[in-house]
């Protein structure tokens, strides 16, 4: 099953998240049930919150993920959102 994990950065974050990015991209890397993700950017083009699509069995476990990221470790993010989602293109 695939789910969406939506992440929205506290404002004025840009130097936590740089700070835990390569932390952030080993655990993406390790863990080897992200199936795709990037950052969204502001109006400046600035990172500001994550989507990422994982492929678990259960939310149970995209909510331990998503717990376990550097991101959310180093308390980086306002709203987590993990949602059940269904590939249709691409």
């Amino acid at each position: 099953m695939r789910y969406a994990v939506i992440c929205l950065d506290k404002p004025g974050q840009i130097d936590l998240r740089k700070a835990n990015r390569d932390a952030h991209l080993a655990y993406v890397k390790e863990t080897g049930v992200v199936e795709m993700a990037g950052p969204f950017l502001d109006a400046a083009g600035e990172m500001c919150g994550s989507l990422l699509v994982l492929e678990v069995e259960t939310i149970e476990q995209a909510r331990s993920w998503a717990d376990g990221d550097p991101y959310a470790k180093a308390g980086l993010f306002e709203t987590v959102s993990i949602r059940p989602w269904k590939k249709v293109i691409g």
